[in-house]
């Protein structure tokens, strides 16, 4: 039985083809299997079950195959139970991963509305600086093209250019007129050494506005009868003292009738006038001064408040002169002769009438009211007229009658009715 055993023990076949390991070495690592084993000696046979075998008593009837050294079992694998790396160290680990991205999930998922929410915000307020940028840029372009129009517009004395320069502009031709300007311009370049020119705006007030402009830039202080005086008190005097309920009629340039209102309206231009005069004058630095001209000279409203206070002026100088006159009392100036002489400004009256209120209107200053104007003002006007060139009228000055120490301004004109203001270089 037991060599039957035996026989048929040797005939089966092992499990995957390799010999079923021994029951005692199966709980154990590959590496305490191995050593347990004596180096160099084959594994004990299993012992025989008791009363097992047959005709045999002992273990020394064991057949020769039996007592064989048997292979060494298997290796047992990572993860099987028994070793650190069996399947419950790889439950724990991926239990432990599954807690982690359990944790992250619902982290995820209490931040992911907030996280949108915030990049919404982002994305929302980056593109509204983008469009709020772009429109203030585009606003402040709008705004410095028409804060740039607006005061071309209204900037009634421009900035020096070249005088050549602004004859080879205005006049190309080669007419008879323009080769005469072409030689007068050259004329002024190097003989009275005018290197630049400064345009003035071209209206009825042209006159008074290039003599007012360099009366201020240039720091010239009131006329010694204005210090004298009150200015502000004028139309008063007028009207009271000197019973000329007329000016009344008295027109601001394009508006013709102001009736009652004249004398709060010759008022308050007559306080601009002393106000910005006053502030100018007592500017020391020329550079200074110019700004503040340039300045002035581009607010239309105080600009033609200045004029018209001289323009009024003009007028109580006239009234003034007549009344003299009139009594005797003492010589007045050429001027006023030639003034009178005329049909029609015999009177202050026809004067206010006929001239004074055209001015700034649909007329500009005649050469009589020039004389006024330098004469009142006590400035020398030296005026250029370039189409009076090779005559004894091609430079003049108004009045002829004045005195040393009074002031001198320039002016440049074509034709006696636009004027532009000359920059002498030497």
């Amino acid at each position: 039985m037991n060599s039957l055993c035996s026989r048929h023990s040797r005939s089966l076949p092992t499990l995957w083809g390799r010999p079923s390991p021994h029951p005692e070495e199966r709980g154990r690592l590959p590496s305490e299997a191995q050593a347990a084993q004596p180096r160099g000696r084959a594994a004990p046979e299993p012992a025989p079950a008791a009363g097992g075998g047959s005709g045999s008593g002992s273990g020394s009837g064991s057949s020769p195959a039996a007592r064989r050294r048997l292979p060494p079992g298997p290796r047992p694998l990572r993860g099987t139970p028994g070793s650190g790396g069996g399947p419950a160290g790889r439950n724990e680990v991926q239990s432990w991963t599954t807690a982690v991205n359990q944790s992250l999930h619902m982290v995820w998922q209490k931040i992911k509305r907030q996280l949108i929410l915030v990049m919404s915000f982002l994305l929302a307020a980056l593109w509204y600086c983008r469009r709020l940028y772009a429109y203030l840029a585009q606003l402040l372009k709008w705004w410095s093209r028409y804060l740039q129009r607006k005061f071309k517009k209204n900037l009634s004395v421009l900035a020096e250019v070249d005088l050549l320069g602004y004859c080879a502009r205005e006049w190309k031709g080669e007419t008879k007129q323009a080769k005469q300007m072409k030689a007068a311009y050259e004329e002024l370049f190097w003989k009275h050494h005018i290197k630049y020119i400064r345009q003035v705006r071209r209206d009825n007030y042209c006159a008074l506005r290039a003599v007012l402009f360099q009366v201020f830039s240039q720091g010239i202080y009131f006329p010694s009868w204005m210090k004298e005086r009150d200015i502000l008190k004028l139309p008063e005097k007028l009207l009271y003292s000197q019973g000329c309920n007329w000016i009344q009629q008295y027109s601001f340039g394009p508006e013709r009738y102001t009736g009652a209102n004249v004398f709060g309206k010759l008022r308050k231009c007559m306080e601009t006038l002393k106000t910005q005069w006053t502030e100018i004058s007592g500017v020391k630095d020329h550079d200074e001064r110019g700004n503040m001209c340039n300045i002035l000279f581009s607010d239309e409203n105080k600009e033609y408040k200045l004029y018209e206070a001289i323009k009024f002026i003009m007028l109580y100088q006239v009234v003034e002169a007549y009344e003299q006159m009139k009594n005797e009392q003492k010589r007045v100036p050429v001027l006023f002769s030639l003034l009178f002489a005329r049909d029609t400004s015999s009177d202050p009256l026809s004067f206010m009438m006929n001239h004074l209120n055209s001015i700034g209107d649909t007329g500009g200053l005649e050469q009589v009211e020039m004389f006024l104007l330098g004469y009142l003002l006590e400035v020398n006007i030296r005026v250029y007229r370039l189409y009076k060139f090779n005559t004894e009228e091609f430079q003049v000055n108004y009045p002829e009658e004045y005195h040393r120490d009074w002031q001198e301004v320039s002016l440049l004109t074509e034709d006696d009715h636009h004027y532009h203001i000359p920059i002498i270089r030497i």
